[in-house]
């Protein structure tokens, strides 16, 4: 769970991942944390959708036309931003609303901004995603696929950016997921509660040193997390010089072939996930090690589901992996 939010960090065109577990396994604590090791971007000064003041591709209408009449803009620095969609939100407060009336009476486009303008470049995480209003999960794949969002009211119609990392999270005991949308979920990662008994105790000891004093808490893990930030910038800097060897690109899509996966989804994210891993690691080229460490998260939630099926789908990734590579499955997995 953790690598997948890693990888998505450093390249965000992964596509985001989607977390299935038991309640109480810390899927929500483990999203909620990456606010501290998001990286720093740069963004134009008071613009509500965090347009980037380099890409025209990740500007707003206003600032677009503000650069090609030549007219200087104030750029800041800003964290990427973490947003969270509430189950119960509407649809005005997900896409943003226009202002009828001042567009009536002042003849503007005035548009009040809604969470996806917020999320642009950023983070947009939905808890118990299993238990999305369907219209709301139809206006999340429309944005997510696009990477724009289009307010139309009264006639009146404005877009802007809206690419965004998509976090879900869910128990799925409460329901499954459309197919359609969990095929939009770059990775997919399976939490299990934890069985060792000393682990179990070392997890409740932890929560409570937390509990009883936060700050002091936070301030033993600090230099591991800075040296976390420190390699995901680079890995940020480096992912560009990655290189995928063709004979592993072939092999890839073999496996993706032989599984019956649709469409090509899963070939593109396991290449993009393979060259983020990479980059983390330090390296500037993919070894099958790469591969075989991401496949089973980027393809497990893509094949077709046979109710008659025991195996679960990452172990069936797994042996077509080692079949098509020509690969010893280590011990330890």
């Amino acid at each position: 769970m953790k690598l997948c939010l890693l990888l998505n960090v450093i390249d965000p065109k992964i596509g985001g991942v989607m977390i299935m577990g038991d309640r109480g396994t810390g899927k929500s604590t483990t999203v909620r944390s990456l606010v501290d090791l998001l990286p720093e971007i740069r963004v134009v000064s008071a613009d509500p959708f965090n347009s980037d003041p380099d890409d025209p591709e990740l500007m707003s209408e206003e600032v677009r036309m503000k650069v090609q009449e030549g007219i200087s803009i104030p750029v800041s620095t800003t964290k990427i931003t973490m947003v969270d969609l509430p189950l119960g939100a509407t649809e005005d407060r997900v896409c943003g609303t226009i202002d009828i009336e001042k567009a009536l009476t002042e003849g503007v486009k005035a548009f009040e901004p809604g969470l996806l303008a917020k999320a642009n470049r950023g983070i947009l995480y939905v808890d118990e995603v299993n238990l999305l209003d369907d219209h709301l999960v139809d206006v999340l794949l429309d944005s997510a696929a696009s990477g724009w969002n289009t307010v139309e009211r009264e006639g009146i119609s404005i877009s802007h950016p809206a690419r965004f990392i998509l976090i879900g999270s869910g128990n799925p005991e409460e329901g499954e997921l459309r197919p359609q949308l969990l095929d939009r979920f770059g990775m997919h990662a399976q939490v299990g509660t934890v069985r060792d008994a000393e682990l179990r105790v070392k997890i409740v000891e932890e929560r409570a040193r937390f509990d009883q004093d936060p700050k002091s808490f936070r301030e033993s893990y600090r230099e591991e997390q800075e040296k976390l930030q420190n390699q995901i910038s680079l890995a940020r800097t480096l992912l560009p010089k990655v290189k995928v060897p063709h004979d592993i690109r072939v092999k890839v899509s073999q496996v993706c072939s032989d599984l019956n996966v649709d469409g090509l989804r899963g070939d593109i994210v396991s290449n993009r996930a393979a060259k983020a891993l990479a980059a983390l690691r330090g390296r500037e080229e993919v070894t099958a090690e790469d591969v075989y460490t991401v496949i089973p998260n980027c393809l497990r939630h893509r094949l077709r589901k046979d109710p008659l099926e025991s195996i679960d789908s990452g172990l069936l990734v797994v042996e077509k992996f080692c079949e098509v590579f020509g690969y010893a499955r280590p011990a330890s997995s």
